[in-house]
C-alpha cells in the first residue's frame, strides 16, 4: 500500500509575489499576451511521518495558514488552466525538502522522514503547445533542474544506477580551431572559444592525450567567472569616459586611483583590473596608517573593519564586511548548489 502523502501549498490572493512576477516576466519578456493568469504551489511528497506529527506539521512547518492555502492530495484546476512540475535533478541540494526534513525531525525527535518537493506552475488562458513549451524552457534550468511527474511516487527512496564509463573526447587534441569552436557551442560551455583552444593545446603538448568530459566540466567550472574571477581578474588596457554628467567625477576617480597605483606598486609591474580598482581604496588608507581598525585575515579580497556598536546600551565590537562576491565555491559539482556559499 502507498503510504506516501501529498500536499499542496498555495500563497493565497494578494500574497502571491512569485506568481505575480512570473506572469508580469511572461507578459514582458516572453510577449505571450494569451497569458490569463499564474499559479504556483509548492507540492510536498512525504513518508515516515505519523497522522500525529503530519496534522502538526501541515500548518506550522509547511505553510502558514495567514498567507497559504493547503490541498490534500489534489487541487482543482481549471478547464482553461494547464499544468506542469518542476523539480531539482537527482543528486542535487534541495534546500526546502532538506528544511523541511529537519524541522520535522526537531518536533518529532524521531527519524527523519522521507519529503520530495517540486513546485507546480498552473497557467491561465487559451495557451497553444509551443508557448505551453517556452514557459516551460524559462521557469525550468535544465542545469539542476527537469520537468517533475505530476503522478504520484510509489516510493521515496532514490534510484540510484551504476554510472558508466567516463567519456573520453577522441581526437579532441588533433581539432582545428574551427572544431574546437563549435565543440564549445554544442557542449554549452562557459569558457571562451580561446579558453578552450588553449586547453587543447595543453592536453596535446603538455598531457600528450586526450581529455575526459569530466575534465573539461571541471575546468570550465573552475575557469568560469564564478570561481575565477574571470571578469574582476581581466587585464584593462584603455579605459575611455564618455561625456556625460558623471564623466568629471569618474576622471577624477580615475586620476585618483592612477596616482595611488603609482605610490603602491612603484617597480611593479602591477595590471590594472577591476579587482585592484575596487580595493585600492582600501590599500591607500592602509599604507597611510588611517585604516587602524582593519580586521585581516587570509582572505585576500575582502576587507573587513571594527566598529564599536551600541547593543542594548552595552558595546561590541562588530566586523563590517566589504567584499567583491561572484560565489568562490563551484557550485556546478559542490553539492549545496551554491545555496551555502557564503557559509563556506
Amino acid at each position: 500500500m502507498n503510504n506516501i502523502r501529498r500536499i499542496f501549498v498555495e500563497k493565497k490572493k494578494k500574497r502571491d509575489i512569485e506568481a505575480s512576477h512570473l506572469f508580469n516576466d511572461v507578459k514582458e519578456n516572453l510577449g505571450i499576451s494569451s497569458l490569463l493568469g499564474v499559479r504556483i504551489l509548492n507540492r510536498y511528497d512525504m513518508d515516515g511521518i505519523s497522522d500525529e506529527h503530519y496534522e502538526l506539521a501541515k500548518n506550522t512547518i509547511f505553510s502558514e495558514p495567514p498567507v497559504d492555502s493547503i490541498y490534500e492530495e489534489s487541487f482543482e484546476c481549471g478547464s482553461d488552466e494547464v499544468m506542469f512540475g518542476m523539480e531539482y535533478l537527482p543528486g542535487q541540494y534541495d534546500q526546502r525538502a532538506d528544511s523541511a526534513m529537519q524541522c520535522i525531525q526537531i518536533i518529532t525527535c524521531e527519524d527523519m522522514p522521507k519529503i520530495n518537493v517540486a513546485k507546480i506552475f498552473v497557467l491561465k488562458g487559451d495557451l497553444s503547445d509551443s508557448e505551453i513549451e517556452e514557459i516551460k524552457r524559462y521557469c525550468v534550468n535544465p542545469v539542476d533542474s527537469r520537468i517533475a511527474s505530476l503522478e504520484k511516487p510509489e516510493t521515496l527512496d532514490m534510484e540510484i544506477s551504476m554510472p558508466g564509463d567516463v567519456k573520453i573526447y577522441d581526437g579532441f587534441i588533433d581539432k582545428t580551431d574551427e572544431e574546437i569552436v563549435e565543440m564549445r557551442q554544442n557542449l554549452g560551455l562557459a569558457m571562451s572559444d580561446e579558453d578552450l583552444i588553449f586547453c587543447r593545446d595543453y592536453f596535446k603538448n603538455t598531457e600528450k592525450r586526450n581529455p575526459s568530459i569530466t575534465e573539461i566540466r571541471v575546468i570550465d567550472t573552475y575557469w568560469s567567472d564564478h570561481c575565477r574571477h574571470t571578469t574582476f581578474a581581466t587585464n584593462i588596457n584603455n579605459i575611455d569616459i564618455e561625456d556625460g554628467f558623471y564623466k568629471k567625477p569618474l576622471e577624477d576617480a580615475l586620476n585618483m586611483y592612477m596616482e595611488q597605483r603609482k605610490v603602491l606598486y612603484a617597480g611593479k609591474n602591477k595590471s590594472i583590473c577591476l579587482m585592484d580598482i575596487a580595493v585600492m581604496g582600501m590599500k591607500a588608507l592602509k599604507a597611510n596608517g588611517t585604516l587602524d581598525n582593519l580586521d585581516e585575515s587570509d582572505e585576500i579580497n575582502a576587507c573587513s573593519i571594527v566598529v564599536p556598536v551600541d547593543i542594548d546600551g552595552k558595546e561590541e565590537d562588530w566586523l563590517i564586511m566589504f567584499k567583491n562576491e561572484t560565489h568562490n565555491h563551484p557550485t556546478v559539482i559542490e553539492p549545496f548548489g551554491g545555496a551555502a556559499t557564503c557559509l563556506g
